[in-house]
């Protein structure tokens, strides 16, 4: 199977159903009435749409610079630290936060707020306890460097080396 049907894939089984099918099917987001006056709905849509907008940036550095996808089961063969993964860590588990934190905005829903902190709790422990003791299994000092560098949740802007007398 080619590398954009897997990431097609797995895009789906992950974030589709995690800030998609969820949402829309347990906490009402099928049944939304966008007012274009109302602020918490309008910031829902603009925290979604960032979302969204990230998580492709991410699947298409992790196909292009890693050549894999952002499965377990199917990751990528290099170390991806470019793109958005030069400021943070885990741009697209924050992708994905911000799509199910957009829509509790947009339907106005405390549930779907718990399920939104629930989610990130549980990305927390699994990056914790899977993701970043594998990755420094695989890719050793590169990983441990990339890290010193790039914060894991916060994003940090690259220092830039000044050159001249300033």
């Amino acid at each position: 199977m080619s590398l954009v049907l897997r990431s097609v894939f797995w895009t789906i089984v992950f974030p589709g159903v995690i800030a998609g099918y969820v949402p829309w099917r347990f906490f009402g987001v099928d049944r939304v009435r966008f007012n274009s006056l109302d602020v918490p709905q309008i910031a829902g849509l603009v925290c979604a749409g960032i979302g969204v907008a990230l998580l492709v940036a991410c699947i298409v550095e992790f196909a292009r610079s890693g050549r894999g996808t952002l499965s377990p089961a199917d990751p990528p063969r290099e170390l991806v630290v470019r793109g958005l993964y030069r400021y943070v860590r885990n741009p697209m588990y924050l992708s994905v936060t911000l799509m199910v934190l957009g829509q509790a905005l947009l339907v106005q829903s405390r549930d779907l707020a718990i399920y939104w902190a629930a989610f990130f709790v549980a990305a927390n422990l699994f990056v914790l306890l899977y993701e970043e003791p594998y990755l420094r299994r695989r890719f050793g000092a590169s990983y441990d460097d990339y890290t010193r560098n790039v914060g894991r949740w916060i994003p940090r802007v690259p220092r830039v080396e000044r050159r001249g007398p300033w």
